[in-house]
């Protein structure tokens, strides 16, 4: 398998709070141990870019993150964008989208 780019939202539910930047902030460091990731937050979700197996293990390790500070329910999104035909990154769909403006 090769890289893909994948979208993840990581949502702590009954947390007693509207707010969730804690939550969010607590599962972006998480992410600093997949170094060979690149990663990018964004206003909902946080894109990851590499190799399929270790953004699997990411984003596994990325919903526990909530449990371990007292969430007891969490909803994970995850959606991947495998492509096969020629190597695929964050920059390159940006720079796709771009061109045609």
């Amino acid at each position: 398998m090769g890289r893909v780019v994948a979208e993840v939202t990581v949502v702590p539910l009954g947390t007693g709070s509207a707010s969730l930047s804690a939550w969010v902030a607590d599962v972006e460091k998480v992410l600093k141990g997949f170094p060979r990731l690149k990663s990018l937050l964004t206003p909902m979700s946080t894109i990851l870019e590499g190799e399929m197996d270790e953004v699997i293990e990411a984003v596994k390790a990325m919903h526990e993150a909530p449990f371990r500070l007292g969430a007891l329910r969490v909803s994970t999104t995850l959606r991947i964008d495998d492509r096969r035909d020629r190597p695929l990154t964050m920059a390159g769909k940006l720079a796709a989208v771009r061109k045609k403006l």
